[in-house]
């Protein structure tokens, strides 16, 4: 049973990782959901938004889930070591846990990539 269910469960965490990731980017850039921070355009944060709101949607659907799964997991792991370990050795203590989780996670689809439930699947089934 665990088999069976295991490619499905995989686009879940697909699914719910991308629309959390996508919801770092529009706060980010649109201020939704509600925020007091400011990104300034173009610096890194504004970058890693655009980031986040193009590889959110793109995994969100499963569409080429690899190349985003790839750029949002370096982005993290970017993230992680630029504004999160200066701050304390330990992820607990700088705030970076979900840097860390969402690096392993996206670097995770690189290789399992999008499950059944993905517009790659759906391409994949039509190719002759």
């Amino acid at each position: 049973m665990w088999a069976t269910l295991q490619p499905y469960f995989l686009s879940i965490l697909r699914i719910v990782s991308a629309l959390i990731f996508l919801l770092h980017g529009t706060q980010k850039l649109l201020g939704m959901p509600p925020t007091e921070r400011v990104v300034e355009l173009w610096s890194l944060p504004w970058f890693a938004g655009v980031i986040e709101i193009v590889c959110g949607l793109a995994l969100i659907v499963g569409f080429q889930t690899r190349a985003a799964a790839f750029l949002a997991s370096g982005t993290m792991a970017f993230a992680y070591w630029m504004a999160h370990a200066p701050r304390d050795l330990f992820p607990t203590n700088n705030g970076g846990d979900a840097a860390i989780l969402y690096c392993f996670v996206f670097l995770y689809l690189v290789f399992a990539g999008g499950g059944p439930w993905s517009v790659d699947a759906v391409l994949r089934s039509r190719k002759p």
